[in-house]
């Protein structure tokens, strides 16, 4: 009895197993001539309905957009930046020649690259506006064409430079370097400046029309109404308050800033470049970016300093130095204008201003 049971059960299994695979093979052959047949058609109207099926993935593609954009944003901040650990107070994180780094805010508004409008009011006055952005009375004079002597009236719109200096419009045929001449500054100074851009990192190559930050630059045919401050010269002599002497000789093309960090001394002949404290050799790069071929000593006391841009490096990482001592010549490489030292002192990790320490 059980015998015949089981054998009934295999062959009404089998029955329904034949029976769904003719079923699936008849579905499939249809498939596959609609198939036959959507391919010929679309062969024969030589792409005819191409441009509708891209516009249908579009209209998908943009949908898709729309609902998960708000997921997406906040993922991509979330991995940019917490803000949980972001600086405290008017400290930001700005980026500039030698990377990133933590700059203090100088101006009310803050660190920014833009050029903004003030609407002048009640009791203001261009020395007032200059203090609370943190600029010259020269830069507001020069953005707006004004002279000296024009008095500002209530309601007027001034425009505001993001720094001291000049804000140039560039033309055809002009370069980092023709306009750093124009204004009276070092090309270094403009492309240090973290907001400005250039068409090609490499060569600074600028764009026609582009606006371009010149920061502390000069009318050339006006003399600035605030008297400016003299030209620091480097001389290998001397000590600081900080026991720290000149690295080098040559002329400060480039004093520290937010943005700038270090001050640049340059001279064109490539001095010697020597050991500003005793210390050893933490760090010796060759590179093509950035600092470019350049230095770090360690001066034990909390102390570091370096000496970026450098033509030729006397030292290795591990040697023991003394003050005075000749640790490589200066140059122009990495993200460099010109022959010159970018030298920085560095106290627990702050970046100080060097020439409060060199005396």
């Amino acid at each position: 009895m059980f015998k015949n049971l089981r054998e009934n059960w295999r062959s009404f299994i089998a029955a329904y197993f034949f029976y769904f695979k003719r079923r699936l093979a008849i579905v499939f052959g249809f498939l596959e001539k609609g198939k036959k047949i959507f391919a010929s058609l679309l062969y024969r109207q030589r792409g005819r309905f191409a441009q509708p099926i891209a516009h249908l993935w579009l209209g998908i593609f943009l949908f898709l957009g729309v609902v998960f954009s708000t997921a997406i944003e906040e993922t991509v901040r979330g991995q940019q930046m917490n803000w949980d650990e972001a600086p405290a107070g008017n400290e930001v994180m700005a980026y500039g020649e030698e990377g990133l780094y933590n700059a203090s805010t100088f101006a009310t508004e803050g660190l920014r690259g833009e050029v903004v409008d003030y609407m002048v009011k009640s009791g203001d006055t261009l020395s007032s506006i200059a203090k609370m952005y943190g600029v010259s009375v020269d830069t507001i004079i020069w953005a707006n064409s004004l002279s000296a002597k024009t008095a500002i009236k209530t309601g007027q719109k001034l425009k505001i430079p993001p720094v001291t200096g000049i804000i140039h419009k560039v033309g055809r045929g002009e370069t980092v370097y023709s306009i750093a001449k124009r204004y009276g500054v070092e090309p270094q100074e403009i492309v240090d400046f973290p907001f400005n851009s250039f068409a090609n990192d490499e060569t600074f190559t600028l764009s026609i029309g582009q606006s371009l930050v010149v920061p502390n630059g000069v009318m050339p045919e006006d003399k600035p109404v605030v008297p400016q401050s003299s030209t620091y010269v480097a001389v290998v002599q001397g000590a600081g308050s900080g026991n720290f002497i000149w690295p080098t000789s040559g002329k400060i093309s480039q004093r520290y800033s937010w943005y700038h960090p270090a001050v640049d001394i340059a001279d064109k002949t490539g001095p010697t470049v020597t050991a500003a404290d005793s210390g050893t050799i933490v760090s010796v790069i060759y590179s093509r970016f950035g600092y470019g071929n350049h230095v770090i000593i360690d001066h034990g006391n909390g102390f570091k300093t370096l000496y970026a841009h450098m033509n030729k490096i006397y030292v290795n990482a591990g040697d023991s130095v003394s003050q005075g001592q000749a640790i490589g010549q200066m140059g122009s490489t990495g993200r460099s204008t010109g022959t010159h030292l970018h030298f920085e002192i560095i106290q627990n990790g702050t970046k100080l201003n060097p020439l409060t320490l060199l005396k």
